[in-house]
C-alpha cells in the first residue's frame, strides 16, 4: 500500500525558509520520479516541483524557480522541498505526489496525472 507522509510545514515570515519532507513507503521508491504540488482554498491544485528517480533532473514552476529546491534521499525513501525567500502567496497546503506505475518518469505540471498523494502539510507565510 502506497503511503506518502509529508511533514515540516508551519508558519514562516515573509523572506523566511522552511523545509518540507515526504516519507514514502509501499512501492519501489527508486523507480519513481516524485513531485510537490500545492493548493489554496478556491484555487486549482498547482504543481510546484518535480525530481527524477535518480535525483539528477529537477523541475520547477515559474512561481518558485530560484527560491525552492527539490531533492531526494533514495536511501531514506524521502523527498524534500527547501523553500527560501517565502512570500505570502506561497501559503498553501503542500502535497507530495507519485505517478502511476505505467508512467513512473512523470514529474510534469499536470496534477491529474499523479495517482498517489499524501495528506498534505500546511505552510503559512505571514508577518
Amino acid at each position: 500500500q502506497v503511503q506518502l507522509v509529508e511533514s515540516g510545514g508551519g508558519l514562516a515570515h515573509p523572506g523566511g525558509s522552511l523545509r518540507l519532507s515526504c516519507a514514502a513507503s509501499g512501492f519501489t521508491f527508486t523507480n519513481y520520479g516524485m513531485s510537490w504540488a500545492r493548493q489554496t482554498p478556491g484555487r486549482d491544485l498547482e504543481w510546484v516541483s518535480g525530481i527524477s528517480a535518480d535525483g539528477i533532473n529537477t523541475y520547477y514552476s515559474a512561481s518558485v524557480k530560484g527560491r525552492f529546491t527539490i531533492s531526494r534521499d533514495n536511501a531514506k525513501n524521502t523527498i524534500y522541498l527547501k523553500m527560501n525567500s517565502l512570500k505570502p502567496e506561497d501559503t498553501a497546503l503542500y502535497y507530495c505526489a507519485k505517478p502511476p506505475p505505467f508512467e513512473t518518469d512523470y514529474v510534469g505540471d499536470d496534477p491529474t496525472r499523479f495517482s498517489s498523494w499524501g495528506q498534505g502539510t500546511q505552510v503559512t507565510v505571514s508577518s
